[in-house]
């Protein structure tokens, strides 16, 4: 106990000091592949115990932040101004809504907002559990998840609504009906951006009488994929994320080339800042999955993805396992890598929204470890 109070201790300090940026080239490389890593009197040592766990994810989160630019305090959450902009249409088993909202004041993020039309939630309740559904990089933004996109196979929102799930869609920064051109000083990243939208559209979800606030999740394919990951990290409230072709271990991406993440839409500072170098990266997707915990998190990784290596996905679960495994929810970490290239494959589609319903709706399926909060 001794020993793990030590660690705890030394922990604190270094996620506050920020010491994963006085490692050595070879030292990051070490900390970023495993979660549980961490630097200390100039050796790489590993957490044994979950007590020490709450610091070393603290220092992920400060990693995140170094390339993104900092998480706005809660005390900036104002009045969302949220508005019905039509009148709701029935399609198949729900109806589809356009809402309207403020993250920040004045600025306005347009949503679909699909409801159930059956009448239960949880037995004896009215409420139903709720997801927030993240468009791919497309010019229709939030239109593809509800089902007004070329292909079936993005539709999470309609189909999750089908299934008894009060769904939100809104647009990125910049697709849909969301212009943006990224030069608010504010924001160092478009991915925290959109960071603090969703958390926002949390807050909004939470906020409707007919979702039960304890019962959210978050889904997306590709950009959206990635940016469930990354919303999920800083919203607690997200009790599970689904990732279908979301990431690769950046050493991964592109043999190394970090190009694609840098624009003004995603994290320029991976550019600006830390030269497209993997080796400098403060963070990795093994500590972003970890960081979930013990959350529930299902990854789809097709074995052909063109655009994130199948490998670095593989790779990032089987490091970020180890915090799950400490944390008593090894169950709550799924990997699936069905045949084909960037796509949200039927078969594994199907099985995400089947643990998306065992995590949010038949609750007992995967209950808390005994001895742990959740």
């Amino acid at each position: 106990m001794a020993g793990s109070l030590i660690v705890t201790q030394f922990l604190a300090v270094w996620a506050i000091l920020g010491q994963f940026s006085q490692a050595s080239a070879a030292e990051n490389v070490q900390l970023r592949r495993n979660p549980l890593a961490f630097l200390q009197d100039g050796n790489i040592r590993v957490i044994q115990s979950a007590v020490d766990w709450p610091s070393r994810r603290a220092s992920i989160l400060q990693g995140m932040e170094a390339v993104m630019g900092p998480f706005p305090e809660t005390a900036k959450r104002g009045d969302l101004r949220f508005k019905r902009l039509d009148q709701p249409v029935k399609v198949s088993r729900h109806t589809r809504q356009k809402v309207s909202f403020e993250p920040t004041p004045g600025t306005v993020v347009k949503a679909w907002l699909l409801v159930p039309q059956n009448s239960g939630g949880m037995p004896g309740t009215a409420k139903f559990p709720a997801m927030l559904c993240l468009h791919q990089t497309i010019s229709i933004g939030k239109d593809e998840p509800v089902g007004l996109g070329p292909t079936h196979s993005k539709r999470q929102a309609f189909d999750l609504a089908d299934r008894g799930f009060v769904c939100l869609a809104p647009d990125y920064p910049s697709f849909g009906e969301y212009p943006c051109d990224f030069k608010d000083p504010a924001w160092k990243s478009g991915s925290m951006l959109a960071i603090w939208n969703n958390s926002r559209a949390v807050d909004l979800l939470c906020s409707l009488p007919e979702v039960d606030p304890e019962r959210i999740g978050a889904i997306g394919h590709s950009l959206g994929g990635h940016n469930s990951l990354f919303t999920a990290v800083f919203e607690p409230r997200l009790r599970v994320a689904v990732t279908s072709c979301g990431f690769t271990a950046f050493p991964r991406y592109m043999k190394g080339n970090l190009t694609g993440w840098t624009s003004s839409r995603y994290m320029p500072r991976i550019s600006v800042v830390y030269g497209n170098d993997p080796g400098r990266m403060p963070f990795d997707f093994p500590e972003v999955l970890a960081a979930i915990a013990p959350r529930a998190v299902f990854i789809s990784a097709p074995s052909r993805d063109d655009n994130f290596d199948p490998q670095g996905v593989s790779d990032s679960v089987a490091a970020a396992a180890g915090v799950f495994r400490l944390l008593g929810v090894p169950d709550r970490l799924q990997l699936r890598v069905p045949e084909g290239g960037h796509d949200f494959q039927e078969e594994t589609r199907l099985e995400a929204y089947d643990y998306i319903a065992k995590v949010l709706v038949d609750q007992t399926a995967i209950r808390p470890p005994a001895t742990r909060g959740n």
